[in-house]
C-alpha cells in the first residue's frame, strides 16, 4: 500500500513539475522568421509551445525602430493561424502551413498590404515562399537584406 501510495505521489509531482514547466516556456522551442510585409523585409523570431499557441517578434530592416508582435496557434481544433500588431500601428492577420514540425511558410493581409513569411528555414530555404515585391530580390551575406534585381552582390 505504501508503495502504491508514493507511486501515485511521484506521478502527480511528475505531472505538476511539466505542467509548470510547459506554462513557463521551458517545452518551447524558437526558430527564425522572415517576413515581407508591405514591400518591407522584417527578421525575427517564433517560439511554439507544447499546447499548440506561440509567439513571434519581428523587426523591420528598413526602419529598425518598427517591430511587430503577435500571437497564433497551431492545432486542428484552431486551426493554424495568427495576429499582429506593430509599433507603427500596423495590424494583421495570417495563416501557416507546416512543412514539418517546425518549419513552414504562410500569408496574410496587414493594414499595409500583404505579408509572407518563412518560419525555421534558411534565407534559400525561404525563396520559394516570399512574395517578394516587383525588382527586388534577397541578397546574402553578414547580414540578410532586400536589394534591387540590378544592384551587384559585392
Amino acid at each position: 500500500m505504501r508503495k502504491m501510495l508514493a507511486t501515485g505521489f511521484a506521478a502527480l509531482l511528475g505531472v505538476a513539475v511539466w505542467a509548470i514547466a510547459a506554462g513557463e516556456g521551458f517545452l518551447s522551442t524558437t526558430g527564425p522568421v522572415i517576413a515581407i510585409l508591405a514591400g518591407d523585409l522584417f527578421l525575427g523570431e517564433a517560439e511554439g509551445r507544447l499546447g499548440g499557441s506561440g509567439t513571434l517578434r519581428i523587426r523591420s530592416r528598413a526602419d529598425p525602430g518598427v517591430t511587430c508582435s503577435g500571437q497564433f496557434t497551431y492545432s486542428a481544433e484552431r486551426g493554424d493561424a495568427g495576429t499582429m500588431r506593430c509599433s507603427d500601428g500596423t495590424t494583421g492577420a495570417f495563416q501557416f502551413h507546416r512543412l514539418s514540425l517546425l518549419r513552414g511558410y504562410g500569408t496574410g493581409s496587414s493594414s499595409r498590404g500583404s505579408i509572407s513569411f518563412t518560419y525555421g528555414l534558411s534565407a534559400n530555404e525561404s525563396g520559394p515562399y516570399l512574395k517578394l515585391p516587383a525588382g527586388k530580390a534577397l541578397r546574402l551575406g553578414g547580414d540578410l537584406m532586400l536589394v534591387d534585381v540590378a544592384q551587384p552582390v559585392p
